[in-house]
């Protein structure tokens, strides 16, 4: 997606090697006409697989999910990453590793939100090495649920997390794929 990539450029900040800030427009600050038009482009692309629930992670993953969500005319779900007094009994439940914050989480999904009739589209924020989209996975299969794409924003193509959904046999779709940081500059798939 032109738009996302340009943004990348103009406003991310490549952190050492393999960390990727983009805080001015989507971890932290968020631009909603971006996020609209992600949501649109999502929802096109997946627009033929009956999807009837959308499911992300906290916190970086609600706002493309929600206008993708909002695209497509579904709800979203959002696994939280902490029980709260709200959310404390019937529950599906894994732990994830986060590659960025060095740190395991146990993310949570109240039952009532996922069904196994439901034909589930995944989003999140980035694919590096997959733990994340995995981790949703697990919640949905534990409700027999189907998922049926997974949907990222910015993908790190050099990290190993598309592959492994791949040989899974997910349909993968990232509005921006990075190829390389090199010398501190972001390098899309497209770029030869």
């Amino acid at each position: 997606m032109k738009e996302l990539e340009e943004r990348i450029l103009k406003d991310g900040d490549v952190l050492g090697g393999e960390v990727l800030k983009v805080d001015n427009f989507l971890n932290h600050q968020i631009d909603p006409k971006l996020m609209q038009s992600m949501g649109a482009e999502f929802a096109k692309h997946y627009a033929d697989k009956g999807i009837t629930r959308i499911v992300t992670i906290e916190s970086s993953g609600i706002a493309p999910a929600v206008f993708a969500g909002l695209a497509l005319g579904v709800p979203v779900v959002f696994a939280r990453k902490q029980k709260s007094l709200t959310l404390k009994d019937d529950l599906y439940s894994t732990d994830v590793y986060s590659f960025t914050k060095k740190s395991t989480s146990t993310i949570v999904i109240s039952k009532k939100f996922l069904e196994k009739t439901d034909r589930i589209l995944l989003i999140d924020d980035f694919l590096a090495n997959g733990q994340a989209a995995k981790g949703l996975i697990k919640l949905c299969n534990e409700a027999q649920a189907t998922v049926v794409g997974i949907g990222i924003v910015i993908e790190k193509s050099f990290q190993i997390g598309r592959q492994l959904l791949e040989e899974e046999n997910y349909d993968v779709y990232s509005l921006a794929r990075i190829r390389a940081f090199e010398d501190g500059q972001v390098k899309f798939v497209e770029e030869q």
